[in-house]
């Protein structure tokens, strides 16, 4: 195997597939990389790479993700999967969260209910990562950078409509939300994701981009189990409240996740 550097880095604000598209981004393009590494869970982040590692260190750090560098080594440049298998994985996922989307937006309009309309927003955004990841393979990187900017400004404004919307309700009248629509969407939501939780666990894959995937996939079936709690509580408290506050949450994060595209 080819021998070459390995720096290591500390992101303590790198936990999820938002943070690793960012860094991703900024670090395509440098001639020097070879191959990069994410461990969410652990926030580390590790870079195969030739010649000097202060050009990376700075780009890094240009993120303000909270990065530390830890140190360079020799080390040999790990072997590449099957692209093949990976990408068509990422087409089925893209696919399910897609449907999911349309299914959540138009029983969460019908239904009322934020909390869906949210959560149909949060699949959308996963579904334009994925399509992203599919398409940008082997784009120039300004290609790359364009497509992440437009799918950056369209979560934006997504979001930003949502919450508007969940102010108004809240200051003014709407309708309680039917929570039997809420609680069965958001099990089939549950199930969606579930199904792409497995196959992506199937693939047993080390690469960074299917680490990511397995890490957003387990977000959304905590935003799922979050609207089934908000419609058990509409159900108790024959409020619009947790259906509000459940939405309210969801269009943050993903605000939060576009606005760090967008600082690309």
């Amino acid at each position: 195997m080819e021998k070459m550097n390995k720096s290591t880095y500390h992101v303590t604000k790198m936990d999820c597939s938002a943070e690793e598209q960012l860094v991703r981004m900024r670090l395509d393009g440098f001639p020097t990389i070879e191959r990069l590494e994410f461990d969410l869970p652990n926030r580390i982040l590790a870079v195969y790479h030739t010649g000097d590692a202060e050009p990376i260190t700075e780009a890094v750090n240009s993120l303000s993700l909270g990065s530390t560098f830890k140190g360079s080594e020799l080390a040999n440049l790990p072997m590449g999967e099957n692209t093949t298998k990976q990408r068509q994985l990422l087409i089925t996922v893209l696919v399910i969260n897609f449907v999911l989307f349309i299914v959540e937006m138009t029983t969460g309009l019908i239904s009322h209910s934020m909390g869906l309309v949210a959560d149909s927003l949060d699949m959308l955004a996963d579904a334009l990562v994925y399509g992203l990841s599919v398409y940008a393979v082997g784009k120039a990187v300004a290609v790359k950078k364009k497509i992440a900017k437009a799918s950056g400004y369209f979560q934006l404004v997504l979001a930003v409509a949502g919450f508007a919307e969940v102010i108004r309700r809240f200051f003014g009248y709407s309708e309680t939300p039917v929570f039997q629509t809420m609680i069965i969407i958001s099990c089939v939501a549950l199930l969606g994701n579930a199904i792409s939780l497995y196959l992506l666990n199937k693939q047993k894959s080390d690469e960074a981009h299917m680490k990511a995937s397995w890490i957003f996939t387990t977000n959304d079936i905590i935003v799922n189990l979050g609207v089934i709690t908000a419609g058990v509580l509409v159900y108790f408290l024959n409020s619009t409240y947790p259906d509000l506050i459940i939405g309210a949450i969801v269009f943050i994060v993903v605000a939060r996740g576009a606005l760090r595209i967008l600082k690309l």
